[in-house]
């Protein structure tokens, strides 16, 4: 089915569009055409979503206030900050890290994931489409982790690739029609946590190997996508510059196939992004959203990354932006349960651009952490030369 566009909706005065012949707004115009007038979509995509105890607490204690979610959790007022990014763009890719369990519990944290199904709801109303299923804990808890996870996401309106229920399941390319253009979607992860694959199901997960990504990738360009998407589960955890491994991972795939984009997972911080030939990496978006027992500061920061595809002398162009994130953490309680003043009291997800443009009443605390977390997510982003291709925010650190 093709999907509506979803396009930002601004005015800008009528004389000045004819003068500078430009879109208005950070998301760019109505137009669906490339400039010379090939097809045109945009894709936005990011980190881990990756459910921690104290954000679980937080959806309960919103739905209090909310009435919403199901028994008793809502995830919505925790996400709501990047619904604006990831609802304008064509086609939202997320990586959902975890196993879910049963609406009711029992939820489980690290080593062995088991989240509320309820987050897949709320990922599908920020403007999620589609998420990889591949991670080092999708195994956590054997298939019927696997059945369980896919049928939430299922449930939610979420497709997904990288791990399946079925072998006709996994051999089925993930393939959406976005704005007229078929986009496909595979994922791989270099790992389970020292669970092995089940023998009698080698089909459940993709697991990294060159080979098998490139087969994919044909096998996806011949059930007639025209766009491949690639989402990666690599590289090491807090790290912020990307592997040896990864490199030369990243070079072999954009040297010798066809994968338009790659976007990387799994380091739970900020990686760089290169572009190589025609092919754009990003090595690794950090988290969306998890709240780790001992946040470093970096785990709190993220990338969406937004891609703008368009088709120009029968070749894709990739146009690459990026949007800082932050989830903001309430500090631990005093020794008398009340939290610092000032403190924040809510676990949020935030788009830093837009919160300081306009967060009128911030204060110069806040405001500080924020710049720090845009700049030091552009730094991270652009150290491996991608500034040279293009690579900028999609909108810019106010002043």
């Amino acid at each position: 089915m093709t999907r509506p566009s979803r396009r930002l909706i601004t005015t800008c005065a009528a004389s000045l569009a004819l003068l500078a012949g430009t879109a208005c707004g950070p998301f760019g115009g109505d137009d669906d055409k490339a400039s010379d007038g090939g097809p045109s979509f945009t894709v936005a995509a990011a980190g881990d979503i990756l459910i921690h105890p104290q954000l679980t607490e937080q959806a309960r204690k919103d739905a209090k206030v909310t009435g919403k979610g199901e028994k008793g959790i809502d995830f919505g007022p925790m996400l709501a900050g990047i619904k604006p990014v990831i609802s304008k763009a064509d086609l939202g890719i997320c990586h959902f890290e975890p196993v879910v369990s049963k609406p009711e519990g029992p939820f489980q944290s690290y080593p062995d994931f088991l989240v509320p199904p309820q987050i897949t709801t709320a990922v599908k109303g920020v403007g999620y489409d589609q998420c990889s299923s591949v991670s080092n804990h999708t195994l956590d808890h054997g298939p019927k982790g696997v059945t369980r996870t896919l049928n939430a996401l299922d449930k939610a309106g979420l497709k997904h690739t990288g791990s399946a229920r079925s072998a006709a399941e996994a051999k089925k390319p993930l393939i959406t029609t976005v704005k007229g253009v078929k986009v496909g979607q595979i994922a791989f992860a270099f790992g389970f946590n020292g669970r092995e694959v089940p023998k009698d199901k080698p089909w459940i997960v993709n697991q990294n190997d060159f080979d098998k990504i490139a087969a994919a990738e044909k096998a996806t360009r011949a059930a007639g996508a025209d766009v491949v998407i690639l989402s990666i589960h690599w590289g090491r955890e807090n790290q912020p510059n990307a592997s040896t491994p990864q490199i030369k991972l990243a070079r072999r795939i954009a040297e010798e196939t066809g994968i338009n984009l790659v976007i990387g997972h799994h380091a739970h911080v900020v990686q760089p992004m290169e572009k190589i030939g025609d092919t754009w990496i990003a090595y690794g978006l950090g988290n969306q959203v998890a709240r780790h027992d001992v946040p470093s500061g970096l785990t709190e920061e993220g990338a969406i990354g937004w891609f703008t595809f368009s088709k120009r002398g029968g070749k894709w162009d990739i146009d690459a932006k990026y949007v800082p994130t932050f989830t903001e953490i309430p500090p631990d309680p005093d020794e008398t349960g009340e939290l610092p003043k000032g403190a924040v009291k809510d676990h949020r997800l935030l788009d830093v651009a837009a919160t300081l443009r306009d967060g009128k009443d911030l204060s110069e605390e806040r405001r500080s952490r924020y710049r720090l977390a845009f700049e030091r997510t552009q730094g991270t982003l652009l150290n491996r030369g991608a500034g040279q291709d293009g690579l900028k925010a999609l909108e810019d650190l106010p002043d």
